[in-house]
């Protein structure tokens, strides 16, 4: 029993280190096989068939439409792989659950997205800049200016390490493959039906308010860590931590103010979306800021990975085998 409860942690610590390899290697899986496109589609085709007049039946359906969906994709992924461990062996297993475990976080794209938007700065090419920033976020480039589009773009990376990376690890930890898939439709739906507009109040409140459920203790951890991943870095971790108890509250989302204002004291600087907050101190924002953010986001997963997903795995390996015997 010893020896599966260990085989169990070696087969997950090896999934981990070959998933975030491949996103090292490759980045992103092609968009027509990529599960959290499908979920896209899925969750456009099924939301203007849960729309309802009622209210109350409104937000009824579409807490079917978010515990549907994540059934459609947790259950597959976790047959698929145990008919990969039963039926190919144990190096398909590993291999395949690796490489779906890297379709449910993305560390390399975003710096696939946000380098090109810091060299167009860096050109003074802001309206090429602009033109790139709808791939990360969703404000009018139109009404933006060139400091504007630096910030989104450090926004977007400070918020995409928790959503992006650190909450799908953190589910894998606690429920394997399966807990990812599982957390990556919670976020899709998120970003898809979680609005407070009219048309989505109602069937999207039961997404919204899982999504800042599930983001609630990796968003926190994923701030305390930037702290100390600035301090590795020698940015202004002091500043960091100080801007993090202060300026977390300043956004109406309870968790992205966490990562936003830390990394937004580690660079010290502030970060604005016009009309809505400002986090941070200081004036002075660049196309460095952008390549600044990325080397903290990218220490954070690493440091998450070591001090929280390996930690949780061997916990729950503990737990597995406490509960055998």
């Amino acid at each position: 029993m010893l020896l599966t409860d260990f085989s169990f942690l070696i087969d997950s610590i090896l999934i981990l280190l070959i998933a975030l390899l491949i996103d090292s290697i490759l980045g992103e899986v092609p968009d027509r096989i990529h599960p959290t496109v499908w979920m896209g589609k899925i969750i456009t085709f099924l939301k203007p068939r849960m729309r309802d007049v009622n209210p109350l039946d409104e937000k009824l359906n579409g807490a079917l439409l978010a515990l549907f969906v994540m059934t459609l994709f947790a259950i597959p992924a976790y047959f698929i792989l145990l008919w990969t461990r039963q039926g190919l062996g144990w190096l398909h297993y590993i291999i395949v659950a690796a490489v779906m475990l890297k379709t449910t976080f993305a560390v390399k794209c975003m710096s696939q997205y946000t380098i090109p938007i810091a060299k167009a700065i860096e050109k003074s090419d802001v309206d090429k800049a602009k033109g790139l920033l709808h791939y990360i976020v969703r404000r009018d480039p139109a009404t933006l200016n060139e400091r504007h589009v630096i910030s989104a773009a450090v926004e977007s990376i400070a918020e995409s390490t928790t959503d992006g990376v650190t909450s799908p690890l953190f589910y894998f930890a606690l429920f394997g493959v399966p807990g990812a898939f599982a957390y990556r439709v919670v976020n899709t739906l998120d970003s898809m039906v979680g609005y407070k507009d009219e048309a989505h109040v109602n069937i999207g409140w039961f997404s919204a308010n899982l999504d800042t459920v599930a983001n609630y203790i990796p968003t926190r951890i994923a701030a305390s860590l930037m702290v100390v991943v600035a301090m590795l870095l020698r940015e202004n971790w002091r500043e960091s931590y100080r801007i993090m108890k202060r300026d977390r509250r300043n956004m109406p989302s309870v968790n992205a103010g966490w990562t936003i204002s830390a990394m937004a004291g580690a660079l010290s600087t502030q970060l604005e979306k016009p009309g809505h907050y400002k986090v941070g101190n200081g004036d002075g924002l660049s196309q460095m800021h952008i390549k600044r953010a990325l080397r903290i986001m990218n220490l954070t997963v690493v440091l998450f990975s070591v001090v929280i997903v390996i930690p949780v795995l061997i916990l729950k390996t503990h737990v597995m085998s406490s509960l055998w015997f």
